[in-house]
């Protein structure tokens, strides 16, 4: 398949021509939430961002299996292998089953990519649904000599594993400066050396997400369930492996270094990653309390917030940066957004007045040819959205019959301009499924009234109708052959 889709491989640095291992199929893995809380709009963003190469990847004609995992065990505090189990925290302190937190939160994250276009992945796998799978792995790994057990935990001999292989050749790390920059435990930890990481954690009297092993009753490593479970889905071998920028250290190190040590070789061949979603130049994140939930910004109820925006918006105002670019928010960037969503549905609504002719004007073909160009570089979306802008003013100079268009190219700009804005992008029209919906028999009936009155020379009547339907916001147009209305 001659797709020249091109992507930026984090793990040698360079922009590569992407080529499947086994074409027309594609293994595609990202690494979703830890649900002990609502999403917010720093979820949004992996989400969004490997939601559009999942729909590129499946128009381009690959058979696309897309799994994005669900933590709902192992991921602790802070983010290494001490501290409180974030789920088990959670249900502690609501008196709750930790598998109930874990499903609500499942549950809310599930509608809110729904809301926000987010296709379903192929697979949706637990890490408490794995375990098996991961007490294999470690058996892999300690076959291979790579791992230890001390006191009922297992971890990974980081040391070990560099002597042969690099231990931070995906975030460009060197372990002797790591270990330099580290202080000494002191006999304070388990750990032989303080850049080893847990496979299997030996779980406390109070701990209460448990599971029995070989080595202790305890719980499986944050890291380990992305390297079993994407094995068990995709192979040893796979295409992709996704995520944000704050997974790469440690845990996508930690994952290649699993991997390597249990098969001799990496799984994924290329590994992308997402920038991050700031607030005044700060990262978004729970851990630093400045996030806002997907709910708040759906409700307008937080209070930076000046009003509620749209899923549709949130995903249009992640979508006009590039994937790898950090995004600032502010609300004006957001009401930005919403306006710049708002000219390009307009647009794409604009397409079904347009009158064919019997000659055309405009190059139909150079929408998709520039749309593909800036989707396989990289899958830069700003430029595929700055395409449609451009021919937005086309649609409407055709509307206006300043440029003219055959049927046949009417309906092959059609469909070209909604396989790139519904099917690649993944954006809909929030008027049409819901306000517009409701005001369209009610706005066409006044209408039909004016032009009544405009018949009967009812000049009066005809006048106050326009400028009601203008005070709520319908812009009524009059044109030659008939009128129009939109929803300003």
């Amino acid at each position: 398949m001659d797709s020249k889709l091109t992507i930026y491989n984090t793990l040698s640095r360079t922009k590569e021509e992407f080529v499947p291992y086994n074409p027309p199929h594609v293994g595609l893995y990202v690494c979703g939430p830890t649900v002990y809380g609502d999403a917010h709009l720093g979820h949004a963003r992996p989400a969004i961002t490997f939601d559009l190469l999942f729909r590129y990847l499946t128009h381009l004609g690959y058979k696309v299996r897309y799994v994005r995992n669900i933590t709902d065990v192992g991921h602790l505090e802070n983010d290494a292998d001490e501290g409180e189990d974030k789920i088990s925290k959670k249900a502690r302190l609501e008196q709750l089953e930790p598998m109930e937190v874990a499903h609500y939160y499942t549950e809310r994250y599930r509608h809110a990519m729904e809301r926000l276009g987010v296709l379903s992945p192929s697979i949706e796998p637990h890490a408490s649904g794995h375990i098996i799978e991961q007490i294999e792995l470690i058996r892999q790994i300690f076959e291979q000599g790579y791992a230890y057990e001390s006191n009922g935990s297992v971890y990974f001999d980081v040391e070990r594993y560099n002597a042969k292989y690099h231990y931070g050749k995906l975030s460009g790390r060197v372990l002797d400066e790591m270990l330099a920059c580290t202080r000494d435990l002191d006999g304070q930890s388990d750990k032989r050396s303080p850049c080893d990481f847990a496979l299997w954690k030996k779980a406390s009297p109070e701990h209460i997400m448990r599971w029995p092993s070989p080595w202790s009753e305890g719980f499986p490593g944050w890291h380990l369930e992305c390297s079993a479970m994407s094995t068990k889905y995709l192979g040893e071998r796979f295409d992709i492996h996704g995520g944000g920028m704050d997974l790469m250290f440690p845990h996508h190190e930690c994952e290649i270094a699993q991997s390597t040590a249990a098969s001799g070789h990496g799984a994924a061949h290329y590994w992308m990653h997402n920038n991050m979603i700031t607030i005044n130049g700060q990262k978004m994140g729970k851990s630093l309390g400045n996030f806002i939930t997907l709910d708040e910004l759906f409700t307008g109820s937080h209070k930076l917030l000046e009003q509620p925006y749209s899923p549709m918006t949130i995903r249009f105002f992640i979508l006009q940066a590039h994937y790898r670019s950090t995004l600032d928010f502010s609300n004006e960037a957001l009401q930005a957004a919403e306006k710049g969503l708002d000219r390009l549905m307009k647009g794409v609504a604009t397409l079904d007045k347009v009158k064919p002719s019997d000659r055309s004007t405009v190059d139909v073909a150079d929408l998709a040819r520039r749309c593909a160009e800036a989707m396989n570089d990289d899958l830069n979306s700003p430029i595929v959205i700055s395409v449609l802008f451009d021919w937005v003013r086309t649609i409407n100079q055709l509307y206006e019959g300043q440029q003219q268009i055959t049927a046949a190219d009417l309906d092959e700009l059609k469909r070209q301009v909604r396989t790139f804005v519904f099917d690649v992008l993944g954006l809909r029209d929030e008027r049409v499924a819901g306000e517009t919906d409701r005001v369209t028999p009610l706005v066409n009936m006044l209408l039909d009234v004016r032009q009544q009155a405009k018949a009967n020379k009812d000049w009066a009547t005809s006048d106050k109708i326009r400028d009601e339907l203008t005070a709520i916001g319908i812009r009524v147009k009059d044109r030659k052959d008939g009128v129009d209305w939109e929803i300003e």
